[in-house]
Order: structure tokens, then C-alpha cells, then sequence
């Protein structure tokens, strides 16, 4: 999911680098969602209040000294790692434990055929887990990890984490009254090139666009797709009631719709428009226009709803635009092209974190600390120990994640053959 992968806070507090935003998926990775309805079931055009979860404060764990600061690193390997405590030692129960490695089995065919950018691990190493992971009793997922695995500190192990769900919001299959802004899928004038193709230096590095005659130029952006350049192109899928919410969950990169005769729709991200993802909360915030406490989802929806143009110039800032799908199968998908696990799947930079490993956080919040594993990216999610915690769908998931902003201390879980091949490294 990806925009995804990502990332409530930061939409908050961030915005996204690089040339195209890895937007793909709960997308996550990155910022807040959509306004949803609370018991009562309000008319679509009369949003619910907000409501943020009190965090639960907790001792967060110190990172291993001597800690290396990742510095200009661009990968795990480049950032350095520190043999962590033995895993027995890290304070998991049994439940989260559970969940965990259930995430873990459903990402171990994708782990051993992928290849690792953190530079971590190899496909081979993952062999022996994924196939213990398949045989694991009841009541012994704890003692998995502690066989199969060893914790690792990367770079300076000072994590920082948000949260992402899956948002639900009111929508139609067709356009009808109360239901006017469209939700489009990818264009056939949408053009990704790969610029490595062009020269060894920019290798990894993707623009989209569009050709306008003989010139290659930016693809629309937020402002000109709301003003309607797509219309009348059929590329609507689906038609939802409010744009403050469906501009979160475009942020969060999946959601589901919320039919007018009971069903639910499902869409997931499918592409991006290639502008930079702009955080509006930080622009908000960095104007005055958020007071202190305000720069949560919560508050960001709240600010929006109060201006006279419903938010749209704010949102505007934006440039950024997600296309959309319809899901039918087990869903939502993460970027590691398995669903995401609520309370069990973070998004991580795969850079730093290899994708499907096990992740331990020991954070300020309660919420926040346990094992997770790491199915997912986000355009927000960037650099070694920044994560985005998946928590679901539902009331209390909105609630949890709007609001998570934490930090503490990572550490990654890592099969024993790649700990013994890294850490005897002359």
C-alpha cells in the first residue's frame, strides 16, 4: 500500500524527496486519513467529529551504544550495523508474537525470491525460517523468532514512528447526487521513464509525464485534475461524497468505499502523477495556521473543513495525485505484494529495512512498541529506523493511527545466516 506506505504524522510533518514518490500501496505510506462516519451513521455531506486516541505513554528503549549516525548512507550496509540483544531479552508476549508471524508466513515466497536493496540479506538466508515458520505450534512464536533470528541495530537505531489504516468513506459505482468528485485510474497518457536508461548516474531514478506534441512535460497536478483535465476520458472507477476524505486516502494509497445500497468497494493504489508529495500539515503548521496540538489528522481535517472553499486551495498545495483500482482479491496489498496484517505490518525504506523482515520498536507509546514485520513502503517512509505502523480498518484503527507520532529506539530481526555472514565481515 504504499503511500503510502504511508504515514499519518507525516503528512503532519513531512513531505517526500526523491524524483517520483514511492506512492504505492497503504501507501503508505505517509499522513493523515479521511473524516469517516461514527455510530449515528451522519448524511455524507455532514462529516462525524474527529476523534484522536489518548496516547498510552511508555518508557522508550535506548539505542546501542556505539550507535554509527547514518550520515549520508543510502543503504543499511553503507549505514552500518551493531549485533543487538539476544531476542529472548526484548520484552514480546506471545500475542504479538502471533500475529507477527503470521505476517512473516505470508511474506516468506516473496522474501526468498526478491532482491534485498538494504544489502542485508540474500534470498538463501531466509530458507531455514520460512521453512520453520510453516510447522510453528501454538504458543511457541516467540520461541521461533528467538531461534531463527537475531536482532541487529542499523546506523544510530533511533527510531521514529507513524501510523496508517485503511480508511473507509462514502462513495457510488456511478456519479448521483451527493456523490460528485471522481476517483480516476491511470491514464494512457501517464509515461514513466526510467532514467538509468539514459545514464549509470541516475540508475533507480523514474520521472513521470506526459508528451505534449514534441515535448515530454509534467504530468497534470492536484489542481488541474480537480479542475477537471481528465473529464470526459472514462476513467472514472467510482464517485465518492467528500474530497477531505478521499484526499486521505489518496495519502493512504487503499481504502474502501462505502456503496449507497450497503456494499463496499475496494480500491488501491495503481499509479501516481509523478509530482512531489507536499505535506500540508507542515505548511500549515510552519504559517501559523495550526495551533500547537493541532497537527494531527484530526486537526488537519478540522482546519479544512472550516474554509470557505472546503479546503480545496490547501489541499491544492498538494500536487501530487493518486490513481486508483478496484481490489477484489485479499486486500490491502503492501508493497511487498501480500496484505497487510493490522497491529502486526509496518511499511520501512527498503534502503534500510530488507522487506518481510521482523522489526522490534521499544517507543514512547505503548501502541507502538512490539515486533512487527515489515511488508511495506510509503513516499513519506525514508531512511534507516523510520517506520509506519499499520493498524487496520475501523474507528479505533483512524483513531490510533491520526494521531501516532513516536519515538524509541528499532532494532531489525535478521536470519542467522545473514547476522554470521555480516557480522564476520573483515
Amino acid at each position: 500500500m504504499r503511500w503510502l506506505g504511508g504515514a499519518l504524522a507525516a503528512l503532519a510533518l513531512a513531505g517526500c524527496a526523491g524524483v517520483v514518490p514511492d506512492t504505492g500501496g497503504p501507501q503508505r505510506a505517509g499522513a493523515p486519513p479521511p473524516a469517516q462516519p461514527l455510530p449515528g451513521q451522519p448524511a455524507p455531506d455532514e462529516p462525524a467529529p474527529e476523534r484522536a486516541a489518548q496516547p498510552t505513554p511508555a518508557t522508550p528503549g535506548t539505542p546501542l551504544m556505539p550507535g554509527a549516525p547514518t550520515g549520508d548512507a543510502t543503504t543499511a550496509a553503507t549505514a552500518g550495523i551493531v549485533a543487538g540483544p539476544a531476542i529472548t531479552a526484548l520484552a514480546i508476549d506471545e500475542a504479538a508474537a502471533a500475529r507477527a508471524l503470521a505476517a512473516f508466513r505470508i511474506s516468506c515466497p516473496s522474501v526468498m525470491r526478491r532482491t534485498d536493496n538494504s544489502g542485508l540479506t540474500q534470498p538463501a538466508d531466509w530458507t531455514a525460517a520460512c521453512a520453520a515458520a510453516a510447522r510453528v505450534e501454538q504458543g511457541r512464536a516467540r520461541a521461533f523468532f528467538a531461534t531463527h533470528f537475531r536482532a541487529v541495530q542499523v546506523g544510530d537505531g533511533r527510531g521514529f514512528a507513524t501510523g496508517y489504516f485503511e480508511p473507509e468513506i462514502a462513495g457510488s459505482r456511478t456519479r448521483r447526487p451527493g456523490y460528485e468528485h471522481p476517483v480516476y485510474a491511470v491514464p494512457p497518457d501517464l509515461v514513466e521513464v526510467d532514467l538509468g536508461q539514459f545514464s549509470p548516474t541516475l540508475t533507480g531514478r523514474r520521472i513521470r509525464g506526459r508528451v505534449e506534441g514534441a515535448r515530454f512535460v509534467p504530468y497534470h497536478d492536484r489542481a488541474a485534475i480537480t479542475g477537471g483535465a481528465l473529464a470526459g476520458r472514462g476513467l472514472e472507477i467510482a464517485y465518492v461524497a467528500d474530497p477531505i476524505e478521499f484526499f486521505f486516502l489518496q495519502v493512504q494509497g487503499s481504502g474502501r468505499l462505502r456503496l449507497p445500497d450497503g456494499g463496499v468497494m475496494r480500491i488501491g493504489y495503481a499509479g501516481q502523477n509523478g509530482r512531489d508529495y507536499v505535506g500540508i500539515g507542515r505548511s500549515l503548521r510552519d504559517r501559523g495556521a495550526l495551533q500547537a496540538g493541532e497537527a494531527s489528522m484530526q486537526g488537519i481535517i478540522g482546519y479544512l473543513r472550516r474554509q470557505s472553499d472546503g479546503g480545496t486551495a490547501v489541499m491544492n498545495e498538494n500536487p501530487s495525485w493518486i490513481f486508483f483500482r478496484e481490489l477484489t482479491g485479499a486486500g490491502p496489498l503492501g508493497s511487498l505484494g501480500v496484505p497487510v496484517t493490522g497491529r502486526a505490518s509496518v511499511a520501512a525504506d527498503p534502503a534500510f529495512v530488507p522487506l518481510g523482515a521482523p522489526v522490534w520498536l521499544a517507543m514512547d507509546r505503548a501502541e507502538a512498541t512490539g515486533l512487527w514485520v515489515a511488508q511495506d513502503t510509503g513516499g513519506a517512509i525514508r531512511g534507516s529506523n523510520r517506520f509506519d505502523t499499520f493498524w487496520g480498518a475501523g474507528d479505533d484503527a483512524r483513531a490510533i493511527a491520526g494521531g501516532m507520532s513516536s519515538r524509541g529506539a528499532a532494532l531489525i530481526l535478521l536470519p542467522i545466516p545473514s547476522v554470521n555472514r555480516l557480522l564476520t565481515r573483515p
